[in-house]
């Protein structure tokens, strides 16, 4: 992979209480570890890793996306179950999408049960924790090198 390959991965709203809020569903990695992980992953290519708890900043960083990532991988969190927005967003974008949650969301509340992105994303990674993050940048650098 190219060193000018460039991945962002993007994080909703309270992910950045990971490993302290809801470790029985979330897990007691931080997102800091998290985003060491990715780190490893993605080899030579590059990661831009960020975390927000306001809808319009991700909507933000999803049109920076479209001129400066090869790939992105979002987990919306709560905001992937009531975000126009953020799919309207995502829909503008031609690089590969993948849509990330450390849980299964299908196996947890009703209004789980829906996702805005999804219909926007190349993919969808659910249920794996954090080890979720390493399989959707593996999955972003596949899609990278198809489209090269």
């Amino acid at each position: 992979m190219s060193d000018t390959s460039v991945i962002y991965v993007l994080n909703g709203p309270n992910l950045n209480l990971l490993g302290a809020r809801e470790p029985e569903i979330y897990g007691r990695d931080t997102l800091a570890d998290i985003e060491q992980r990715c780190l490893t992953a993605a080899g030579d290519a590059r990661i831009v890793f960020r975390q927000t708890n306001h809808e319009g900043v991700l909507v933000d960083w999803i049109q920076e996306a479209r001129e400066k990532a090869q790939a992105l991988i979002i987990n919306p969190a709560a905001y992937g179950h009531t975000s126009v927005a953020l799919h309207d967003a995502l829909k503008t974008l031609t690089i590969p999408v993948i849509e990330l949650h450390l849980s299964n969301p299908a196996a947890r509340e009703a209004f789980r049960h829906h996702s805005y992105v999804s219909s926007a994303a190349t993919g969808v990674i659910a249920g794996f924790g954090a080890a979720g993050y390493e399989l959707a940048v593996q999955a972003a650098l596949t899609k990278v090198r198809e489209r090269a």
